[in-house]
């Protein structure tokens, strides 16, 4: 009587399967590759000439605050104070790096390690990726997502469109983006028209826009507000605004 084993199993029958499952395995990768690569890439080189329509902090701040207000203004009939103060506050080497300070990350590594306040170091263009692709969840998948769209952003587009893009979709105030509606807002007025000290106090609350305010500026404001006015000087001066204002 033969006996029959089931321990061979290379029949016809588990072909199809196994070239099911490499088809699978494909188009998982296509996905993948589309989703992480090629999306990113893509959507960036649109919004190298067509303003973004919305933002994800815009769409997450809206649908847990409420409506937000935001217009978008190109970068000419924005004040040069406002370049000149969000340069002074956030990134004085905004012309001459390519996306990362790391000065500035090797000083906030070091004082954080040091047991100091904690600190960011994050530049123009690392904001712009941000607050255009990401949330503002701090983890380690947003930094590397960040990190990556921060390099497509300073690879495809020129230093004036990065400028122009984020004074148009950061936070000012609450569920206020942008340079226009944070003038119209707080002062009355376009964002052509913003003062060098209008433009002083919008740079300084950047770091916390929901608690603090430029129109009716408090002690830390007002403080601030006065250092970043004094630096917009020298960023004139040493010409740190020249690669957007060509």
């Amino acid at each position: 009587m033969a006996i029959q084993s089931d321990s061979y199993d290379d029949t016809p029958e588990t072909y199809p399967q196994a070239k099911r499952r490499s088809r699978l395995a494909l188009r998982i990768a296509i996905w993948f590759f589309a989703a992480t690569i090629a999306l990113p890439i893509l959507l960036v080189l649109i919004f190298r000439v067509v303003p973004p329509p919305t933002t994800t902090v815009m769409l997450g701040t809206a649908l847990m605050e409420g409506p937000v207000t935001q217009r978008w203004v190109p970068l000419e009939s924005i004040s040069r104070n406002l370049v000149r103060a969000v340069i002074a506050s956030e990134d004085g080497k905004f012309c001459s790096h390519w996306g990362f300070d790391w000065d500035a990350i090797n000083n906030a590594l070091e004082d954080n390690a040091a047991g100091s306040r904690l600190r960011g170091a994050s530049t123009i263009s690392q904001q712009t990726a941000k607050n255009l692709f990401l949330t503002l969840n701090r983890t380690w998948f947003r930094k590397g997502a960040e990190a990556y769209l921060t390099v497509l952003i300073e690879a495809l587009w020129p230093k004036q469109r990065i400028m122009e893009t984020y004074l148009n979709i950061v936070e000012f105030g609450p569920r206020r983006f942008g340079a226009q509606a944070a003038a119209e807002g707080n002062f009355g007025k376009s964002a052509a028209n913003l003062t060098a000290l209008e433009a002083a106090r919008l740079a300084t609350v950047l770091p916390n826009p929901k608690v603090y305010r430029a129109d009716q500026p408090g002690p830390y404001v007002t403080r601030q507000s006065a250092v970043v006015y004094a630096r917009m000087g020298d960023v004139t001066r040493d010409q740190l605004d020249a690669c957007v204002f060509r």
